[in-house]
């Protein structure tokens, strides 16, 4: 690709990014970052696999049930580009390891709760990260890129969402269920905004959702 060309490919290999969450979103973005050639990558999810997962979580099989997604996550991905470094954390992202998003270029929020995604907003505001942050439920997702720490046109999270909603003002995906393909979408064009950020091309999502 023009747009591309082989000093986009080497800026990729040089770049890093921090996914947060390897479950349904995480599944397409992971493999397409992977693919793309991004030199490294951080997975981070404290969960293990479930056969309810394989519904949707399309980096996963059968004989990943029972294992850490994150252990089954590396696997998989190593396979098909064994030249990117791949770093692994088994815990849940929260305030007590918000050091981790220090060594990533970009952020990429694949979680499932609220809390999550106004810890990752506050903390790439304060420390200049760009958050790529999608969230999916039933037949809908939305997708944003956040930059705030560049100015007034480039709104938070909070912008658009300014306080977590009451418990049970909102149903889960466990709660109102999600279309697997719904979240194959969505992860797939988180890693199309990943890509874009780290290359700085045109059309991102800031002060947008998608």
């Amino acid at each position: 690709m023009p747009e591309i060309g082989k000093d986009g490919q080497h800026l990729l290999l040089e770049s890093s990014v921090l996914v947060v969450g390897a479950g349904g979103l995480g599944s397409p973005l992971l493999q397409y970052l992977t693919a793309a050639g991004v030199g490294k990558i951080g997975i981070i999810d404290a969960d293990r696999v479930e056969l309810s997962n394989l519904q949707r979580q399309v980096i996963y099989n059968q004989n990943d049930i029972g294992h850490f997604k994150v252990d089954a996550a590396k696997q998989r991905i190593s396979t098909s580009n064994p030249d990117i470094k791949i770093t692994i954390y088994k815990e849940r992202f929260t305030k007590n390891n918000t050091d981790i998003i220090n060594d990533y270029d970009i952020i990429a929020d694949c979680s499932d709760n609220f809390e999550t995604r106004f810890l990752l907003n506050k903390l790439c505001y304060a420390a200049n990260k760009t958050l790529v942050s999608a969230a999916v439920r039933g037949f809908e997702g939305q997708l944003s890129t956040y930059k705030a720490y560049l100015g007034k046109n480039h709104p938070c999270y909070q912008c658009f969402c300014p306080k977590i909603p009451d418990e049970g003002g909102l149903p889960t995906c466990i709660d109102g269920g999600v279309l697997g393909a719904v979240v194959g979408v969505m992860g797939s064009l988180q890693a199309v905004e990943v890509i874009k950020e780290l290359l700085d091309l045109e059309g991102g999502l800031s002060g947008k959702i998608l």
